[in-house]
């Protein structure tokens, strides 16, 4: 249970922080696309309704007006980490597609199972990953077999979540993949493995660049 746990938090983390493959569209070739994926647009509408997702499982977990905007100032980056998300599970989907593998349901639900026997049932579940995560209460299902997806992958290669081999796979998805990722959501510093905001002075920033895990 220990090893799923660090996997959601490993994956997590690197959705926010250190992603090397995604990397800047710079050209206006896909208007209302907040990125490319494979050829498949991930509109700005599709983005903006994950977040407002979000947005009102947190507005009903914290009604206090006060917590709320605390709330709102700790997540300000939601929009760019949701669709950092969002192209890491079509990565990973490319990945364990290329390797073969696949993940039953029952799979997922023995995931499940095991993160709420640690965290204390399902409703803990559930206000755990909305709040370290950003994973609204509809998307858990989803995330979940994401986590188990990078779990069997990792397994497959003999390693896990947090090691260089793994995220070579993942880079190689991306590249067959050509992500394009609009730069009003910021870019990726391929070398230096972080995330930099783009300098597209002309875009007007609607959030501000944070270390969140969805944005």
């Amino acid at each position: 249970m220990h090893r799923r746990r660090r996997t959601a938090l490993v994956l997590s983390a690197a959705i926010a922080a250190a992603a090397p493959f995604l990397t800047a569209c710079g050209s206006d070739a896909h208007p209302g696309a907040a990125a490319v994926v494979g050829g498949q647009r991930i509109t700005v509408s599709q983005l903006e309704n994950r977040v407002n997702e979000v947005r009102r499982a947190q507005r009903a977990a914290v009604p206090d007006e006060a917590q709320y905007q605390q709330v709102l100032a700790s997540t300000s980056s939601l929009t760019r980490d949701t669709l950092y998300n969002m192209v890491l599970d079509r990565v990973l989907q490319r990945a364990v597609q290329d390797a073969g593998i696949t993940v039953s349901r029952k799979e997922v639900e023995a995931t499940r199972t095991g993160y709420e026997q640690q965290l204390g049932g399902a409703k803990a579940l559930q206000t755990a990953w909305l709040q370290k995560y950003g994973i609204a209460p509809e998307r858990l299902d989803d995330n979940l077999r994401f986590q188990t997806e990078a779990t069997k992958l990792a397994q497959l290669l003999g390693t896990d979540t947090s090691q260089p081999a793994f995220w070579k796979v993942l880079a190689k998805a991306s590249k067959e993949l050509h992500v394009d990722l609009n730069p009003r959501y910021g870019a990726w510093d391929v070398q230096r493995s972080s995330r930099v905001d783009a300098k597209t002075p002309w875009v007007r920033e609607v959030t501000s660049a944070g270390t969140q895990v969805s944005a």
